[in-house]
């Protein structure tokens, strides 16, 4: 009996001494699907594992009136290996992050201030759809089609936390309309006639 349980502490040992207790991000190194390379741990400071990114708004005038300040393993290196992210969303009067997804990552906002209405689509097309004000968070499963708009008469700032040190994004507005898609396929596959296509496409900048 002592043998064996000899023998599984050893196993347990080994199997935790290969999991390194730090991994910064070399971001210089190569991006697999598991992460960056880890630092050289003689070269790792505290700055790793700081982001000071949050505290500064997001530049808002662009056509949908919002901003995000990622704070992802790019820009926080720290993060490498731990399974999580964050970022800051700012919201202009008026403002919206469009329909879109992350593939990597299910998402947790949190308002800090104003109101800002929120939504998610499941698979199976039921909508959870919630008006959120400060103080007030809402997740959103990973993969799914959602967004947030400002529905209050201020600015509105919301802080986010994903599951991923690299979440990934795809915004369906821009995958439809800012591209060299054909235009006549987009009409085909989305039952929009070529005038609305034609708009799209000139105001999101794609060609086709």
């Amino acid at each position: 009996m002592l043998p064996i349980l000899f023998l599984l502490f050893l196993l347990i040992s080994c199997t935790h001494a290969s999991i390194p207790e730090i991994c910064v991000a070399n971001l210089k190194g190569p991006q697999t699907p598991a992460g960056y390379t880890c630092k050289d741990t003689t070269k790792v400071t505290v700055e790793d594992y700081v982001f000071a990114g949050l505290a500064k708004a997001g530049n808002t005038t662009n056509i949908i009136k919002a901003a995000v300040t990622p704070g992802f393993v790019g820009q926080f290196p720290g993060l490498n290996g731990l399974g999580l992210s964050l970022a800051r969303l700012d919201l202009a009067h008026g403002g919206v992050i469009p329909f879109h997804t992350h593939p990597g990552a299910s998402e947790v906002l949190i308002v800090l201030r104003g109101a800002i209405t929120a939504g998610f689509v499941s698979s199976a097309n039921t909508v959870y759809l919630k008006r959120l004000r400060k103080g007030d968070a809402m997740a959103f499963p990973q993969g799914l089609l959602h967004f947030q708009l400002n529905s209050g008469k201020s600015h509105a700032i919301a802080v986010v936390s994903f599951s991923s040190p690299d979440p990934g994004l795809q915004i369906t507005d821009f995958a439809l309309f800012a591209n060299n898609l054909p235009s006549a396929l987009i009409e085909e596959a989305t039952f929009l006639d070529d005038a609305q296509v034609k708009k799209l496409k000139g105001v999101l900048g794609g060609t086709g």
